[in-house]
């Protein structure tokens, strides 16, 4: 795997968080810090339109950026701009449709296609941008958690940038050892399990938003 450069320009979450902070404002609403994760308390109706429009954002401002020619090794084309990982049942209808539908209107690539491993590996590998959606049944999902190491591991090797969303889950529960996306791992195939309980704990380090609808 070919690693690419760090971009030399502003932070990659900055126009995002900049975003989100400034909608938050606008919507007299508060925005309080978790950190490393920030917790957004909107309306659902009113806030996933504009928080699809936020990732977009950042997604439109990574492809913006230049990138420094590595002088030890070529650079991989990116097919895409974000690559969503997320569970159809709990987000498709809510949050992931508003955020496809804003990626879509913005002529912002994100990957669609066939849910077939082999293709879902490689068009993670070639996206710019990850945003994983971390929602209630998300970590009962083998392919969702494959994704996930996958994204960890482009992380690591390719300087992926990796946006998580916990959707109405709270932080401890993917921080925690014994919250419940981590004890949802644990009934997984044996082999899997410490990969996957890795990538997690490292993911639940990133900075990342907390979308918290009301009931």
């Amino acid at each position: 795997m070919k690693k690419r450069e760090a971009p030399q320009e502003q932070l990659v979450l900055a126009p995002l968080l900049h975003c989100v902070a400034t909608m938050a404002c606008s919507f007299a609403s508060s925005l309080s810090v978790l950190a490393p994760l920030l917790l957004l308390s909107l309306g659902s109706a009113l806030v996933l339109p504009q928080l699809g429009l936020c990732v977009a954002t950042m997604a439109h401002s990574l492809g913006q950026e230049n990138f420094a020619p590595s002088l030890l090794t070529p650079t991989l084309t990116y097919e895409y701009e974000v690559f969503v990982s997320f569970h159809g049942e709990d987000t498709r209808t809510s949050f992931t449709g508003h955020l496809f539908a804003t990626l879509e209107r913005k002529r912002i690539r994100a990957y669609r296609g066939e849910y077939i491993q082999t293709e879902l590996m490689k068009a993670i590998e070639t996206s710019r941008i990850a945003v994983v959606v971390f929602s209630k049944n998300y970590a009962t999902s083998n392919w969702c958690l494959d994704e996930l190491v996958k994204i960890m591991e482009c992380k690591r090797l390719l300087n992926q940038r990796v946006l998580p969303i916990l959707y109405d889950v709270s932080p401890s529960k993917v921080r925690k050892e014994g919250g419940s996306l981590a004890e949802a791992i644990l009934n997984g195939p044996e082999d899997k399990v410490n990969i996957w309980k890795a990538a997690l704990t490292n993911v639940a380090n990133l900075a990342g938003l907390h979308l918290k609808p009301y009931r």
